[in-house]
């Protein structure tokens, strides 16, 4: 049975959504080589997935996001872990990070850290976490 705001929820969640996952990808990149960036990232993006489940349904946003979040989880910790691991290999301590220099056509010089790649662990952790929780609460109705 529809309610009479399904309507306005779903015609304002494509924009939203849209903006959340811009301005998440915005924020892992604007955020890789200060605290954060993530961390925060995440957290939009998985907000904006939690408003398509309030807005469509749980069969419709599964059809076209099959995700495994659980394995989101997995896959981040084990790029966070393995990008620390990695300094060992060069005789520096664990999370030791590095950067350098990548030149891109009509970009110019773009810095590349490794810090960018341990974000982008914590990115998946993160977004991996919250939607076990959430969607381990919403089905427990």
């Amino acid at each position: 049975m529809s309610r009479p705001n399904d309507l306005i929820l779903r015609s304002t969640t494509s924009l939203i959504a849209f903006i959340l996952f811009g301005f998440s990808i915005y924020l892992y990149f604007a955020g890789h080589n200060a605290p954060g960036g993530g961390f925060i990232a995440g957290l939009m993006v998985s907000s904006a997935i939690v408003l398509m489940y309030m807005a469509y349904g749980f069969e419709a946003v599964n059809k076209i996001l099959p995700i495994n979040y659980r394995y989101c989880t997995a896959i981040g910790l084990m790029i966070a872990v393995l990008t620390g691991v990695g300094s060992f290999f060069f005789g520096e301590p664990f999370l030791s990070h590095t950067f350098g220099y990548l030149y891109i056509p009509f970009f110019g010089n773009k810095e590349l850290a490794t810090a960018m790649l341990f974000d982008l662990g914590v990115y998946i952790t993160v977004l991996g976490i919250t939607m076990t929780i959430i969607l381990s609460i919403a089905d427990d109705r």
